[in-house]
């Protein structure tokens, strides 16, 4: 749905995904059901690697009390400001599986195409394809659309979470007796943000990873971010950079929710672990 209708007016092109039940339908009738599953193991492996760096540097802040401000309660910007640094450098390590992941999700029957159509077969033939072809550089084209798109919504959707939670277990009236409570509320807090914040550089991620590239490896749509962000404006208008908006918050909401969900029990597990070890020794 983010590339639907790329650079064109609104009104003059076709929509073949016309709202997010359609397009379930719509891809499952088409490119059969599986094809709803198009770039999963890219996706397992950005995952994996965005959050693991964006967690382990937040959440040292976090104990360190770099997220504190004077008065000891959560500071919303210190907490946006190391999720967003947590969250640019995950994102910059693990680019290529975004790019390849977006490919691979973009590949379409003809008749239900939207956007650059990539003929990649499977991940690790496509890394091999592009590192063939452009090298280290042209398996990190477009990274430089991870910062605005880490710092609006990993620096969100942390900021979120950890303001919530204070707001939960500090302040007398609304104080919850329950960590899974807590952290469940404020994990959905966490997950709205993200959406409202992340959707505008995520159109434009999807829009730089995926066009196509000459034969010295530049994009034939755009140049950058700031090219790519005007010539949306420009024909789509500011409602171009929410496109996708409700398939974004259905899967960042529930995908948010349990991350920092479990990221927090998790935590408890080793928090009485070095527990127990310590009474031991």
């Amino acid at each position: 749905m983010q590339l639907q209708g790329e650079l064109a007016v609104k009104g003059s092109y076709a929509k073949p995904y016309k709202s997010v039940v359609d397009a379930f339908i719509t891809v499952a009738k088409n490119d059969g059901y599986l094809a709803l599953q198009k770039g999963l193991v890219p996706s397992l492996y950005f995952q994996f690697g965005i959050n693991s760096v964006r967690l382990g540097v937040y959440n040292t802040a976090y104990e360190n009390g770099l997220t504190k401000a004077k008065n000891g309660n959560q500071s919303l910007w210190k907490c946006a400001f190391w999720g967003g640094l947590g969250g640019f450098i995950g994102s910059a390590i693990s680019s290529p599986f975004f790019m390849l992941r977006t490919h691979l999700q973009s590949q379409a029957a003809a008749q239900i195409a939207v956007g650059y159509q990539h003929k990649h077969t499977s991940m690790f033939g496509a890394l091999r394809e592009i590192f063939g072809a452009h090298g280290l550089k042209g398996l990190y084209r477009g990274v430089s659309v991870t910062l605005p798109r880490a710092m609006l919504g990993s620096g969100g959707q942390l900021a979120g979470f950890g303001y919530t939670r204070d707001l939960l277990t500090g302040h007398r009236r609304y104080s919850l007796k329950s960590e899974r409570l807590v952290s469940f509320i404020s994990g959905i807090v966490a997950g709205t943000v993200m959406a409202i914040t992340m959707t505008p550089p995520d159109v434009v991620a999807t829009r730089l990873y995926n066009q196509g590239v000459d034969v010295n490896g530049k994009g034939i749509y755009y140049t950058g971010v700031f090219d790519c962000c005007v010539k949306i404006i420009k024909t789509e208008g500011i409602a171009g950079l929410y496109k996708g908006f409700w398939p974004h918050y259905m899967r960042i909401g529930p995908h948010s929710m349990l991350v920092l969900f479990f990221f927090d029990e998790l935590k408890k597990i080793r928090k009485s672990y070095y527990q127990k070890k310590q009474t031991k020794l």
